[in-house]
């Protein structure tokens, strides 16, 4: 049984810090770096490489809408074309600072918003997978939405989700807020057991959700993340071990 554990990371900007990279790089086998669009800059997006090298872990690209202010946690109006160009720009600029440090890119995945309109939006997932297609590598998302479907038509390598820190609704769907509470460490390593080894969870009221776990997601953003990021190592493990 492989597993991987992806952390969205490299979100900081200029002078304001945003999570403990390197306090969560141990714990993790793949990094999605922020490329500037909802957080990280030049200098941060070259410090998490070099820190993702240093630890032997994966790197790959964490694009957003254009939303610096909003973190990108915030729907826009993008047809295909502006967004798949959007992606490709944002990949380019991690792509520069990976091949200054001899890393290769490992994968995709869409961040916060964009991430939520591509696994329901059909114009928004081909865009995605537009962009995949130059650079192929496979796209982190969610089974059973647009995210599978979409790339796997297109014949784009497909690694299914599963959020440690975040809630899911009635319908499967990601609550996706503004900022992150802190989350129990023992409760998310708890639920990536029952993902990983039932294929099920638990929806924010109690409803039955069937889930597939190829990559766990933790956010670097999250108050307590580095304690999320040892529990979850140590459950994976446990069940590797198993």
């Amino acid at each position: 049984m492989r597993v991987d554990l992806n952390c969205d990371m490299g979100e900081s900007f200029g002078l304001y810090r945003m999570g403990d990279d390197e306090g969560i790089m141990p714990y993790i086998t793949q990094a999605n770096v922020a490329c500037g669009f909802h957080g990280s800059d030049p200098n941060h997006m070259r410090r998490t490489v070099e820190l993702a090298r240093m630890n032997d872990v994966k790197v790959g690209a964490h694009f957003s809408l254009p939303d610096l202010p909003g973190f990108g946690r915030r729907e826009m109006k993008i047809d295909r074309e502006e967004m798949a160009n959007i992606i490709i720009y944002q990949i380019g600029a991690l792509k520069g600072f990976l091949d200054a440090g001899g890393v290769a890119l490992s994968h995709l995945k869409p961040h916060g918003a964009l991430y939520g309109m591509a696994a329901r939006m059909e114009h928004i997932a081909h865009a995605v997978a537009d962009a995949a297609e130059v650079y192929g590598v496979p796209v982190l998302g969610l089974a059973g939405t647009l995210h599978e479907e979409i790339y796997t038509s297109r014949g784009i390598e497909f690694q299914a989700e599963f959020f440690a820190d975040l809630e899911y609704d009635d319908n499967g769907g990601l609550i996706i807020t503004r900022s992150h509470d802190a989350v129990d460490p023992g409760h998310a390593a708890s639920r990536v057991v029952d993902a990983v080894r039932e294929g099920l969870i638990s929806s924010i009221n109690g409803k039955p959700l069937q889930v597939r776990a190829e990559t766990i997601c933790i956010h670097s953003d999250t108050p307590n993340a580095v304690d999320i990021a040892k529990a979850v190592n140590a459950a994976i493990g446990a069940l590797q071990m198993a």
